[in-house]
């Protein structure tokens, strides 16, 4: 009997690691662009350090970067300084509105931790000097 519940373990563990995922691709603006099957796969993205990133690694909108999105664990933000409109204030909002956390860069970059909120959509807001502000849609795996 325990040759056959070993038997019967082993070929459950055998089938149950060749599972089908779903994988997303996301634009630059974090909207999904596309939803594949892939059959056995083991490929999983990660994020690289913020040592570790190139240019073309960097997503770009109105002279700020961001990478990466979807946002594991970190999401770095880097922006270009003038004189007239500076970076007062980061805010990040769930996506029902609720604020989680509030930055007050003194430089221009940033790194913010996404490893203790849930999978989900998240807005980060740039908060300008002038009264103007830039909204990202950022999404974590």
């Amino acid at each position: 009997m325990t040759k056959y519940y070993t038997l019967l373990f082993f070929i459950f563990s055998l089938f149950s690691s060749a599972q089908d995922k779903i994988l997303f691709r996301y634009d630059n603006a974090g909207n999904q662009t596309l939803r594949e099957i892939c059959i056995n796969c083991s490929a999983r993205t990660s994020s690289k350090s913020i040592k570790e990133l190139k240019k073309e690694d960097l997503l770009e909108i109105d002279q700020i970067s961001y990478y990466p999105n979807p946002v594991i664990e970190e999401l770095f933000l880097s922006w270009k300084l003038t004189p007239e409109k500076t970076v007062q204030k980061i805010e990040v909002f769930t996506i029902s509105g609720k604020s989680l956390q509030a930055y007050f860069p003194k430089s221009d970059q940033i790194s913010i931790g996404f490893s203790s909120y849930p999978s989900g959509i998240y807005f980060v807001i740039l908060n300008y000097n002038n009264g103007e502000s830039k909204t990202i849609k950022i999404v974590k795996k």
